[in-house]
């Protein structure tokens, strides 16, 4: 009878580390040491295409799964866990801290770049200047005609494009420009830039707003010049009524302060082990090989020190 208790006892431990064993390996096949899986704000999508192909062949073993998404989806799916790495232009709020930490992780921050929102018009159209303070008054809903802007020729009704509701684009326009305040007027998402450029292509009468990135060609490695673009881009003055003092997205405008249209770009991980390719990843993007990438490969500005060179304002 003591035999079979004790057969009974062993045989009950051995099942219990059993299941054990496979609760563990479950919780792995996710998040395997290889895999790469980061959530990447649909805005720089150009960008971090060239980032992981760069990453790719520096390190051949690593599965890389980015999924190209609004920066809220982004941060979803980060405080969710999901995943744990995304890329978007802000820090992780108090509340979603405290969510990343009641999975026993913790959240770490860099910044990684910075980026000039793009405002861009029909091929056809002359006016190719603006203010800050009239492009306020567009998301507020007090511009909606062309003839109200004072740098224009044109007349009639004036529409605003952006990408989605959910993306850093609009988050940016009402909190940086609108004062906290819901956009209003003829204010418009369509989904993505690249339908953003498309829509812009075929109507004279809408002003599109898509991340300074989109504007980069294949080819074009001095980053100087937008002349061979199917549509045109807005030259933005910071003031009002002062001559000259319009610019476009250019690096160097980004790294004056000339541009007024500018926010910073972080990359985020919540991955708790010290050796992974997310936390390769995560760490590649703010050194030396990533930020060449930026520096060579978009017109965003990284936050490694770079030679400034004056170029025409064109």
């Amino acid at each position: 009878m003591k035999t079979k208790h004790l057969l009974l006892l062993m045989l009950c431990m051995w099942l219990c580390l059993a299941c054990g064993k496979k609760r563990a390996g479950t919780a792995a096949d996710w998040l395997k040491a290889d895999d790469v899986h980061v959530a990447i704000d649909e805005t720089f999508r150009p960008l971090m295409e060239a980032e992981l192909e760069v990453f790719a062949a520096r390190h051949p073993e690593a599965a890389l799964y980015p999924q190209y998404v609004s920066e809220n989806e982004a941060i979803r799916l980060l405080v969710s866990d999901s995943l744990r790495c995304c890329v978007a232009t802000r820090k992780l709020s108090e509340k979603e801290l405290r969510m990343v930490e009641a999975n026993r992780l913790r959240a770490r921050h860099t910044r990684i770049a910075y980026d000039a929102f793009a405002l861009i018009t029909h091929k056809a159209n002359p006016d190719t200047a603006i203010t800050l303070d009239e492009i306020r008054g567009i998301v507020s809903g007090k511009i909606t005609r062309w003839e109200q802007l004072s740098r224009s020729t044109r007349k009639g009704e004036l529409s605003l494009v952006f990408d989605n509701e959910g993306s850093s684009t609009v988050r940016y326009m009402t909190d940086s420009l609108n004062g906290g305040q819901p956009l209003k007027g003829n204010v418009f998402a369509q989904g993505s830039n690249e339908k953003v450029i498309e829509l812009v292509k075929q109507d004279p009468d809408i002003i599109g707003v898509v991340g300074a990135d989109w504007l980069k060609q294949k080819g074009d490695s001095a980053l100087h010049s937008f002349r061979n673009l199917d549509f045109n881009v807005m030259l933005v003055s910071r003031f009002s009524g002062v001559q000259g003092m319009y610019f476009r997205p250019y690096q160097y405008y980004i790294a004056t302060g000339e541009y007024p249209l500018v926010r910073d770009v972080y990359a985020i991980t919540t991955d708790p082990r010290t050796k992974s390719q997310v936390k390769n990843f995560y760490f590649f993007l703010s050194g030396q090989v990533g930020q060449l990438v930026i520096c060579n490969n978009s017109q965003m500005l990284p936050v490694m020190p770079v030679q400034v060179k004056s170029v025409a304002n064109n």
